[in-house]
Protein backbone atom coordinates (compact mmCIF):
# COMPACT_ATOMS: atom_id res chain seq x y z
CA UNK A 1 0.00 0.00 0.00
CA UNK A 2 1.67 3.34 -1.12
CA UNK A 3 1.01 6.54 0.96
CA UNK A 4 -1.60 7.63 -1.34
CA UNK A 5 -3.67 4.49 -0.48
CA UNK A 6 -3.89 5.24 3.10
CA UNK A 7 -6.98 5.47 4.48
CA UNK A 8 -7.61 8.63 6.18
CA UNK A 9 -8.90 8.07 9.38
CA UNK A 10 -12.77 9.43 9.91
CA UNK A 11 -14.07 11.49 12.37
CA UNK A 12 -17.09 10.11 15.06
CA UNK A 13 -20.07 9.48 12.66
CA UNK A 14 -22.74 12.47 12.37
CA UNK A 15 -25.52 10.76 14.52
CA UNK A 16 -23.24 10.51 17.78
CA UNK A 17 -22.30 14.30 17.11
CA UNK A 18 -25.63 15.12 16.60
CA UNK A 19 -26.86 13.42 19.79
CA UNK A 20 -23.45 14.84 22.12
CA UNK A 21 -24.24 18.44 20.88
CA UNK A 22 -27.75 17.96 22.03
CA UNK A 23 -27.09 16.80 25.55
CA UNK A 24 -24.69 19.56 25.54
CA UNK A 25 -27.22 21.80 25.05
CA UNK A 26 -29.58 20.18 27.35
CA UNK A 27 -27.44 20.00 30.45
CA UNK A 28 -26.13 23.82 29.25
CA UNK A 29 -29.89 24.85 29.57
CA UNK A 30 -30.46 22.75 33.39
CA UNK A 31 -27.54 24.31 34.65
CA UNK A 32 -28.74 27.64 33.71
CA UNK A 33 -32.19 26.99 35.21
CA UNK A 34 -30.38 25.79 38.01
CA UNK A 35 -28.12 29.00 38.89
CA UNK A 36 -30.54 31.28 37.68
CA UNK A 37 -33.06 29.56 40.49
CA UNK A 38 -30.63 30.08 43.07
CA UNK A 39 -30.47 33.72 42.43
CA UNK A 40 -31.60 36.44 45.37
CA UNK A 41 -33.97 39.04 45.04
CA UNK A 42 -32.52 41.49 47.67
CA UNK A 43 -31.67 45.06 46.90
CA UNK A 44 -27.72 43.64 47.15
CA UNK A 45 -28.56 41.17 44.21
CA UNK A 46 -27.45 41.71 40.57
CA UNK A 47 -28.34 38.62 39.19
CA UNK A 48 -24.23 37.67 37.87
CA UNK A 49 -23.50 37.00 34.39
CA UNK A 50 -24.93 33.77 33.70
CA UNK A 51 -23.55 30.25 32.72
CA UNK A 52 -21.23 30.24 30.33
CA UNK A 53 -19.51 27.33 30.02
CA UNK A 54 -19.85 23.29 31.34
CA UNK A 55 -18.10 20.43 31.65
CA UNK A 56 -19.68 18.32 29.01
CA UNK A 57 -21.54 15.09 29.31
CA UNK A 58 -19.74 12.60 30.31
CA UNK A 59 -21.59 9.81 28.26
CA UNK A 60 -19.61 10.60 25.42
CA UNK A 61 -15.90 10.28 24.65
CA UNK A 62 -13.54 13.79 25.13
CA UNK A 63 -12.75 12.63 21.26
CA UNK A 64 -16.41 13.54 20.58
CA UNK A 65 -15.88 17.22 22.40
CA UNK A 66 -13.00 18.01 20.43
CA UNK A 67 -14.47 17.03 17.25
CA UNK A 68 -17.25 19.43 17.69
CA UNK A 69 -14.82 22.24 19.08
CA UNK A 70 -13.37 21.70 15.76
CA UNK A 71 -16.16 21.92 13.89
CA UNK A 72 -17.39 25.33 15.37
CA UNK A 73 -19.92 23.91 17.36
CA UNK A 74 -18.57 24.30 20.54
CA UNK A 75 -15.53 26.61 21.94
CA UNK A 76 -13.19 24.80 24.66
CA UNK A 77 -12.51 27.71 27.24
CA UNK A 78 -10.10 25.68 29.53
CA UNK A 79 -10.10 22.96 32.18
CA UNK A 80 -12.50 21.04 30.74
CA UNK A 81 -15.17 23.76 30.24
CA UNK A 82 -16.88 24.14 26.56
CA UNK A 83 -19.18 27.03 25.76
CA UNK A 84 -21.72 26.57 22.98
CA UNK A 85 -21.39 28.78 19.91
CA UNK A 86 -23.95 32.00 18.80
CA UNK A 87 -26.37 29.99 16.35
CA UNK A 88 -25.44 26.79 17.31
Amino acid sequence: MSESETPVPAGPPGDVLKHALKAFKKRLKLTRLDADSKLGYGPMSRGGGGVVGITPPDQFPAAIWEELARTGKLKHIGHGLYELMPGC
